[in-house]
């Protein structure tokens, strides 16, 4: 009696064997196959960081060269109130000049 147990157990034994190798060949290719796209996913990301940094950098470029021309411009207000600037324009764009200035043009 006991050899026959022995038997259908080691015949149970031996049908258990390749379903278990099936099913870690078939686990061992999902854990791969993720692997693969984490992969990829990765390198596309790293692609895009790359990109966002470039930009990043541009855009921080373009900020300091507004606030260069906001000090510019911040500046000229300032000039446009003083007398010497509606002397400037009303020499230049009107042609007027002081009762005692002699003006002299070359021929």
């Amino acid at each position: 009696m006991d050899n026959k147990r022995q038997r259908r157990r080691e015949g149970r034994l031996r049908r258990r064997v390749p379903r278990h190798r099936r099913s870690v060949l078939v686990v061992s290719t999902v854990v791969f196959l993720l692997f693969v796209i984490v992969s990829v996913k990765s390198l596309s990301l790293r692609e895009k960081e790359a990109a966002y940094k470039a930009q990043k950098m541009e855009l921080e470029a373009q900020i300091k060269e507004e606030k260069a021309r906001a000090a510019e411009i911040e500046e000229l207000g300032g000039y446009v109130g003083t007398d010497e600037y509606v002397e400037d324009v009303a020499r230049e764009k009107l042609g007027l000049i002081h009762e005692n200035e002699i003006v002299f043009q070359a021929e």
